[in-house]
């Protein structure tokens, strides 16, 4: 019998941590095909930082290291400069990249480093207890904002995919989503871009995912799917906000 639909080889053949419903394991396998299909096994370099993604080192089947919280592209812009040729990445959550790890994000795109950063935004901070993070929408319910997010005390929700995009050396910037199969399709196109992008020398990449937390947002994993759909694409809308004229 044909056999049409496979683990990717460089995901390993193991249980993940992640919650039911939970859009990691998407991400991640996406994350693998892209490089598979680039045949850059043998070169890929990954950063895990702190936060749900934090075991991701367990499920790539190629070099992985351990960040500090936020610190990841700090990390890989040492990596790359050591290893010019290496593909290499950082995978972080939205709490760890836009909160704890604003400077760092955004110094790495304005040096225009030749990394690529895939940032998962699930608008919370999900591992450590389900509190408001810089992603989180206006009125949007946390353990730190039982009452909803609210803008004279707690600000507005930052768009990390528009705000780097206006950085000289960022090359490339998107925003994908994965809460349908049309998205998810889409969202391997972006990432497998942003890769190519750096293979063929580029600066900065980042592709933002926009994925679900059903656990922490108090939702079955269907709802939540349905919620990133009604709320948050229209705060964070989907697209390329930088694409080079030239690589």
């Amino acid at each position: 019998m044909e056999k049409v639909f496979t683990r990717p080889n460089s995901l390993k053949d193991i249980p993940m941590h992640y919650c039911p419903g939970c859009t990691h394991g998407i991400i991640h396998r996406l994350v693998a095909e892209a490089i598979d299909e680039l045949d850059v096994v043998d070169r890929a370099i990954g950063v895990a930082p702190v936060g749900c993604s934090v075991f991701t080192y367990q499920y790539f089947d190629f070099d992985m290291y351990q960040g500090s919280h936020g610190r990841a592209p700090a990390v890989a812009t040492g990596i790359k400069r050591v290893v010019p040729d290496g593909v290499v990445f950082t995978y972080q959550g939205d709490g760890d990249l836009a909160a704890i790890g604003t400077a760092e994000i955004v110094h790495a795109a304005a040096r225009g480093e030749k990394i690529t950063v895939i940032f998962v935004n699930n608008a919370i901070y999900a591992m450590t207890g389900g509190q408001m993070a810089p992603t989180t929408l206006m009125g949007q319910k946390t353990t730190t904002t039982p009452f909803g997010r609210e803008a004279n005390s707690n600000g507005f929700p930052i768009r990390m995919s528009e705000m780097l995009s206006t950085l000289d050396g960022a090359s490339y910037v998107s925003r994908v989503s994965v809460h349908d199969p049309k998205n998810i399709n889409k969202a391997k196109k972006s990432i497998k871009k942003a890769f190519e992008m750096q293979i063929a020398g580029a600066g900065f990449t980042m592709v933002e995912v926009l994925s679900s937390c059903p656990t922490n947002w108090g939702m079955s994993p269907k709802e939540a799917v349905k919620w990133v759909e009604s709320d948050m694409i229209p705060y964070y809308p989907l697209g390329e906000f930088k694409v080079p004229s030239e690589v």
